[in-house]
C-alpha cells in the first residue's frame, strides 16, 4: 500500500493536481510549490532504500552466526550493532553505512582469531619437572570439567606449565588466558620464564601486567597479572569477556583479593559457561 502511494503521489505531481488537491490556485506551469516538492524528494527517497533493500536483502540471520566466530569480548558489542540496525531497518531508515561498517569489523575480527590460530608458539615441557609427567591427566580434568583444583608441592611447575597445558588445549585462542600472582614480582618474572620457554620475547605470546606497567598486546595469548589487577578489570569488564580461561594461583593463602575474585567468579559462572577457572 505505501509503495502504492509513492507511485500515485509521484504519477500526480504536476501542478494542476497537488494544486487542487490542497484546494489552492495553480501555481505558474512548469512549477511545483515547495511543500509538494518536498514531499515528492522524501517518498522518492524511501523508494529507493525499499527497492535497495529488495534487491539486496539483508541476512540478519547469517550475521548472528558470523559474530558468534569473532574473538570473544567483541560479540557483545557486534550483537548490540547489529539488533540497533535491525530496529532502523524496520523504521525504513538508510542503514547501509553502518552495516557495512559492522561487517567490515566483524572480517577483521575473524582474521584476528584464524591469526592466533595459526601463530600459536611451540609448546614443549621441561621433563624434569614432577608436573610435565601429569599433564595428560590435569589436560583431561581441564577439558572435562568448568573449575578444576590443582594441588602440588612447591616447585613442581604448577605455576609454569599449566597456562601451556591450557594453551595446547586451545584455550587462549578466543580469549585470553588470564593467570594471576598475589605480588607483581611474581607475576614479572613468571612471565619471563613462561616466555623463555615458549621461545617467544616477553610481551608478545605471553605478557604482564602489574600497576603503572603493561607489557602485553592485542594477540598476546597469556597474561600474568597481579590479584588487583584482574579485580580493577572487572569495573570494566564485568563478565571478564576477554579472557577464557583464568588461572588463581597460591588460592590457598586466601587473601582479601583471592576471596573476592573466587566469590566473583563462582557468580558469573553460569554466565560463562564457556569460561574455565583453574
Amino acid at each position: 500500500m505505501r509503495n502504492a502511494r509513492v507511485m500515485e503521489l509521484v504519477d500526480l505531481g504536476d501542478s494542476k493536481s497537488l494544486a487542487s488537491r490542497r484546494g489552492g490556485s495553480n501555481p505558474p506551469s512548469g512549477t511545483i510549490s515547495k511543500p509538494a516538492n518536498f514531499k515528492v524528494c522524501r517518498l522518492f527517497l524511501f523508494l529507493n532504500i525499499h527497492l535497495a533493500t529488495m534487491d539486496n536483502p539483508i541476512n540478519w540471520s547469517q550475521l548472528s552466526k558470523d559474530i558468534q566466530t569473532c574473538i570473544l569480548f567483541k560479540r557483545r558489542s557486534f550483537s548490540n550493532r547489529l539488533r540497533k540496525l535491525r530496529g532502523l531497518a524496520k523504521q525504513n531508515k538508510d542503514i547501509n553505512t553502518p552495516l557495512q561498517r559492522l561487517e567490515t569489523d566483524i572480517n577483521q575480527s575473524q582474521q584476528q582469531l584464524l591469526d592466533r590460530q595459526n601463530n600459536l608458539p611451540n609448546i614443549t615441557y621441561p621433563e624434569d619437572l614432577p608436573i610435565s609427567q601429569k599433564r595428560q591427566v590435569i589436560a583431561d580434568a581441564i577439558s572435562a570439567n568448568q573449575v578444576t583444583i590443582i594441588a602440588g608441592e612447591t616447585g613442581s611447575g604448577k605455576t609454569t606449565q599449566i597456562p601451556k597445558i591450557c594453551l595446547e588445549l586451545g584455550r587462549g585462542i578466543m580469549g585470553t588466558i588470564g593467570h594471576t600472582q598475589p605480588r607483581r614480582i611474581a607475576a614479572r618474572s613468571v612471565a619471563t620464564r613462561i616466555a623463555e620457554e615458549l621461545n617467544s620475547p616477553l610481551g608478545k605470546d605471553v605478557g604482564y601486567k602489574i600497576r603503572f606497567s603493561d607489557h602485553t598486546q592485542a594477540n598476546t595469548y597469556i597474561k600474568l597479572m597481579t590479584d588487583g589487577i584482574l579485580l580493577a578489570e572487572i569495573q570494566h569488564d564485568p563478565r571478564l569477556l576477554k579472557y577464557d580461561t583464568i588461572i588463581i594461583d597460591e588460592a590457598h593463602e586466601r587473601s582479601l583479593n583471592i576471596d573476592f575474585l573466587l566469590g566473583y567468579l563462582k557468580n558469573i559462572l553460569p554466565k560463562r559457561p564457556d569460561l574455565k577457572v583453574i
